[in-house]
């Protein structure tokens, strides 16, 4: 297939769709734009009210949690609109109360928090993997609740998503890391052990609903079968979770130069490349 020809295919599936059902890159934008736009709405509003916003993003490898996170953050102001994607705990973090080292990342007034996994670790990966014993992912089971309830109770207004993928399409997604260059850094061999343990991750995952859905901290599950689907209804979801977040825009004077626009002078050796 020749370049041109390539393109064209590439622009008819960003159109009309891949032939699997999946939403093609055209129309997934088109969609995209407005919900942004109104994320960026609700980033004013929590700023001008104050308001602390806390979203856990959960699911099985390459369910599209990074994704997602990335549809939500992409346009919000970085200083507003955190990212937080712990690494493995230190020796000193293993010795601290479990939710300690996720403490100092929870949203201050007016910030937007968007966690790519989180202390639900302990009720996924680490027990399935054998990182942590039953009887401490039993006290995590125990005691997330009641963490959370003090986060709400404390006004921060916390959401709950994971990210639901069959293992068909998982097992074609790490196929698709493992040929991309591009994708390989997000393969591990943790990743690969737990191509074997898709079940096991369910029965974790259902006894973790089961201890930690509640009124003031529920769950919401997302289908990311089709990931670009999945980001709109997950967005989606989150803003019909908040108020009415209107906030006028600010009045700002743009006044025009007082002088014609100046170029660029270089008095030294130095010159732009």
């Amino acid at each position: 297939m020749g370049k041109k020809e390539g393109k064209k295919e590439g622009k008819k599936e960003s159109k009309k769709g891949k032939d699997d059902g999946r939403m093609g890159k055209g129309e997934y934008l088109e969609k995209l734009a407005p919900l942004q736009l109104e994320l960026n709405r609700m980033a004013r509003w929590v700023q001008h009210e104050g308001r602390r916003v806390l979203v856990l993003i959960e699911g099985r490898d390459t369910a599209g949690k990074g994704g997602a996170i990335s549809a939500i953050s992409d346009t919000l102001n970085p200083r507003q609109c955190h990212v937080v994607a712990l690494g493995k705990p230190s020796e000193r973090e293993r010795s601290q109360w479990y939710f300690q080292r996720y403490v100092p990342h929870l949203p201050a007034a007016g910030e937007i928090v968007l966690m790519d996994r989180s202390w639900y670790n302990r009720a996924g990966v680490e027990p399935v993997m054998g990182f942590c014993t039953a009887e401490q992912t039993q006290a995590f089971l125990d005691q997330a609740p009641r963490f959370e309830q003090l986060l709400v109770d404390d006004g921060i207004l916390l959401f709950k998503y994971w990210l639901c993928v069959d293992q068909a399409q998982q097992e074609q997604r790490f196929a698709e890391r493992l040929a991309d260059p591009m994708k390989r850094w997000k393969l591990s061999p943790i990743d690969l052990q737990s191509r074997e343990k898709y079940a096991d991750y369910t029965q974790a995952r259902e006894r973790m609903l089961k201890a930690t859905h509640s009124t003031h901290a529920p769950w919401t599950l997302v289908d990311f079968n089709d990931q670009r689907r999945g980001r709109l209804r997950l967005i989606e979801h989150l803003l019909a979770q908040l108020p009415d977040t209107a906030v006028p825009d600010a009045a700002i004077e743009f006044p025009p130069l007082a002088q014609e626009p100046l170029k660029e002078q270089y008095r030294g050796k130095l010159r732009p490349i």
